[in-house]
C-alpha cells in the first residue's frame, strides 16, 4: 500500500514539475534575449525580451529615475564590438503567469545587479519591469 501511495504522489506531481520546468526555461530564454542583446550591442535581440511598455527604475546621482526600458536601450545601444562583460542568471522564480529573475552583469571595474519582473502575456514571457543597482569593484 505504501508503494501505491508513493507512486500516486509521483504521478500526480510529475506534470506540475514538468510544467514548472518548461515555464522556467521560457523565462530563461526571455532573459537571454536581454543579456545577449546587451552583450552583443544588438537592440533587436534585446527588444524581444521586453514588453513595449516595460519600465526601468533606478537611482542615478541620488535621484530616482523611471523610464521606458525600450526607449532607454534604443538610445544607449550602438552597433559595435562585443561588450567586455560576463553575466550570470543568479535566480529565477516562477509563480503561475508571473516570474522574477536576478541577474549579475560583470564589467572589468563595476557590476550590475538587475531584478527583472516578467509576466506571461499572450503566451510569451516578457520583462515588464526592471530595477537595478550598479556597484564599483
Amino acid at each position: 500500500m505504501k508503494h501505491v501511495i508513493i507512486l500516486f504522489i509521483l504521478l500526480t506531481l510529475t506534470p506540475v514539475i514538468h510544467g514548472q520546468d518548461a515555464e522556467r526555461t521560457q523565462v530563461e530564454t526571455t532573459v537571454s534575449y536581454y543579456l545577449d542583446g546587451g552583450t552583443n550591442n544588438n537592440f533587436e535581440t534585446l527588444k524581444k525580451a521586453f514588453h513595449p511598455e516595460a519600465r526601468m527604475k533606478f537611482i542615478r546621482g541620488g535621484s530616482y529615475s523611471d523610464v521606458n526600458a525600450l526607449d532607454f536601450f534604443e538610445k544607449a545601444i550602438k552597433p559595435g564590438p562585443k561588450q567586455n562583460r560576463t553575466y550570470e542568471v543568479e535566480h529565477i522564480h516562477v509563480s503561475g503567469n508571473a516570474a522574477s529573475a536576478r541577474l549579475r552583469i560583470d564589467y572589468p571595474s563595476f557590476y550590475f545587479i538587475d531584478y527583472m519582473n516578467l509576466l506571461k502575456i499572450d503566451g510569451e514571457w516578457k520583462i515588464v519591469n526592471k530595477i537595478f543597482h550598479r556597484e564599483s569593484k
